[in-house]
């Protein structure tokens, strides 16, 4: 099928959604066991982590590590939201900064100040924004981001998300209970796609639809480590313990280019290929030969790749080995951890 399409479905019991462009599976999520990303609690702050700056918190569903805890110490109660998943047995990361993020509207109670996505350019839309903002918000000592999405929606719509947020922003915040405690749960796969969704997708949701629409094909296919590229070469995706590793192979092609060809169809499908996997944390990337005056080449093309990517990934760069690293926010649970 041509255009886009997003489907709602369970998969092992799971609340799952995919997202397919043009038949090809561009984006799949899949609920887990762990703590959802966006979830707040309440938590009590147990032991620092010395040397890091770092603390451990204690919260119904295990403990949580928070970066950045200056002036906390241990007994302290705070809230805490969930930035994303973590490695098997460790501390799932979580900040102080809250977010209320809805469709249209992100809430942030400590970041002051209104702001309208950069890509709303019109700027009778932007004042009409800005007059619906400041009547939802009024004198609240909150920030407010109105996002992308709020181009061509129905300004009762985005007027009624900036108070939902508000609102719920407020009752957390007025929060004086005791002892750790979840208070807002994460929005799953589901509620996800809703609220990132792009005009013109077209919604599916009946029963049976990952089946119906090819997306269990292309999940089993997940399940192997090889990427098919053009002209005969692959690529291998493999999670380890410690890093994701990925390696890259010019295959039967004999080209004096075949290197370079295999690596840039590499760094453009790759941000899909870890995206769909769910892989995050270290990525080493084998990289087949080729001159190193084309590194630079290279190296722009993954950058281009991954800012359009939904998860934040960080170029770290070359090694003395000739590897290219990355690391990635593991923004969403491990495809193999829930699909073995």
């Amino acid at each position: 099928m041509k255009g886009a399409q997003v489907i709602l479905d369970e998969l092992n019991g799971r609340e799952a959604m995919a997202r397919l462009v043009d038949g090809r599976l561009e984006d799949f999520l899949i609920d887990s066991d762990a703590p959802r990303p966006g979830a707040i609690y309440r938590a009590e702050a147990t032991r620092p982590m010395k040397g890091m700056g770092g603390m451990f918190v204690a919260t119904p569903d295990g403990n949580g590590f928070l970066r950045q805890a200056k002036g906390i110490a241990p007994g302290d109660r705070m809230l805490v939201q969930v930035t994303g998943y973590a490695e098997p047995g460790k501390a799932f990361p979580v900040t102080t900064k809250l977010l209320f993020k809805s469709r249209f509207a992100i809430v942030t109670p400590f970041a002051k100040g209104l702001n309208i996505s950069r890509a709303i350019k019109d700027d009778d839309a932007r004042d009409a924004l800005q007059v619906i903002a400041l009547e939802e918000m009024g004198d609240a000592d909150m920030g407010l981001i109105l996002r992308t999405s709020c181009v061509g929606a129905d300004p009762d719509d985005v007027a009624e998300d900036i108070h939902a947020m508000h609102a719920l922003a407020e009752q957390v915040l007025a929060d004086d209970g005791q002892g750790a405690e979840k208070l807002i749960e994460g929005d799953g796969p589901h509620d996800l796609a809703w609220r990132e969704g792009q005009p013109g997708d077209a919604m599916l949701s009946a029963p049976g639809s990952f089946e119906d629409t090819g997306v269990l094909d292309a999940l089993d296919a997940l399940k192997s480590g090889r990427v098919a590229l053009p002209n005969g070469a692959f690529f291998f995706v493999e999670p380890t313990r410690a890093l994701a590793a990925v390696d890259v192979n010019t295959g039967s092609d004999t080209s004096p280019a075949a290197g370079l060809k295999a690596n840039q169809a590499c760094a453009q499908d790759l941000p899909r290929q870890l995206r769909l996997r769910g892989l995050g944390g270290q990525i080493t990337i084998d990289f087949a030969p080729m001159p190193k005056k084309d590194r630079r080449a290279l190296e722009n093309m993954l950058a281009a790749a991954f800012r359009k990517d939904s998860e934040e990934t960080s170029l770290a760069g070359w090694t003395p080995l000739g590897h290219f690293e990355l690391q990635r926010k593991r923004g969403r649970v491990p495809l193999h951890e829930v699909l073995p």
